[in-house]
């Protein structure tokens, strides 16, 4: 099962993939809770989930830690790099992206996210996987321009309005037989700029999972962010990126301006 939340005609809906409950339906369909059938373009995508708390994980592949090694102020990670994010930062499926002008560097962050279905505190590593309602993707952008360190990201980096694309499902755990085993991709206007797996995450998800709940009650709803592997680059007003996991989808989103969210431009 796949669902998603949208907006049309000034209410909010979970919505699923037409085709999901009637196979001879167009793929680019959408069956509303009500019965009614839309256009995937005729609604605003929202967030998959209503999140609880947004846990994040920086440094969670081994190729990524190498990618950004001159810059680390530590060569070893002995516990997960974890930190919060605000419910504000997400945005929906094709939504828009603010990237000051001024900034000289901002990138994608594919990430596997993993939404806690089942409320979870001291759970063991042999029964996390229990307490996971689905799965969805993430893109967690990042202004490097303001980061502090590679080991203590700051508020301005990873708490800025709209700097996180969630979606475009749920995906249902039932449906994930190997969430240690998806591929990911990062496409930027068609191109491929990142590419990696679930399977070379450092701290798997049972381990974030018990590592997480041995201080703080993970609740339903609650989303971690597990990381993103190497390949980041550079991205700029006007471009689509598109966030590709194995089995969960596509999540599309643009990079705006400041003119395009009314704001001048910062020297």
């Amino acid at each position: 099962m796949r669902l998603a939340r949208v907006a049309f005609a000034g209410a909010i809906h979970v919505a699923q993939p037409a085709a999901q409950a009637s196979p001879s339906a167009s793929a680019d369909l959408l069956r509303l809770g009500d019965g009614r059938i839309v256009g995937e373009s005729d609604v605003v995508w929202l967030p998959p989930v209503e999140p609880g708390n947004i846990i994040a994980l920086g440094l969670n592949y081994a190729d990524h830690v190498k990618e950004l090694a001159k810059e680390l102020t530590t060569p070893k990670q002995s516990e997960p790099l974890a930190f919060l994010k605000s419910s504000g930062s997400l945005i929906g499926h094709r939504g828009l992206t603010h990237r000051p002008d001024a900034v000289k560097f901002m990138h994608y962050e594919c990430e596997l996210a993993v939404v806690i279905g089942v409320e979870a505190y001291q759970v063991s590593r042999e029964s996390a996987m229990e307490h996971v309602a689905g799965y969805t993707i993430a893109n967690d952008y990042a202004i490097r321009d303001y980061l502090e360190n590679y080991l203590r990201p700051n508020l301005k980096v990873k708490n800025r309005n709209g700097g996180t694309v969630l979606g475009p499902w749920l995906v249902s755990a039932d449906e994930v037989s190997d969430p240690h085993a998806l591929e990911l991709r990062c496409l930027v206007n068609g191109e491929l700029r990142q590419r990696g797996s679930t399977r070379d995450l450092i701290f798997d998800i049972p381990f974030l999972i018990e590592y997480l709940s041995g201080f703080m009650t993970l609740n339903p709803g609650d989303v971690i962010l597990t990381g993103t592997p190497e390949g980041v680059s550079n991205v700029i007003a006007g471009d689509e990126v598109v966030c590709e996991i194995e089995g969960l989808g596509r999540l599309i989103n643009t990079i705006g301006s400041d003119a395009q969210f009314g704001l001048e431009t910062k020297e």
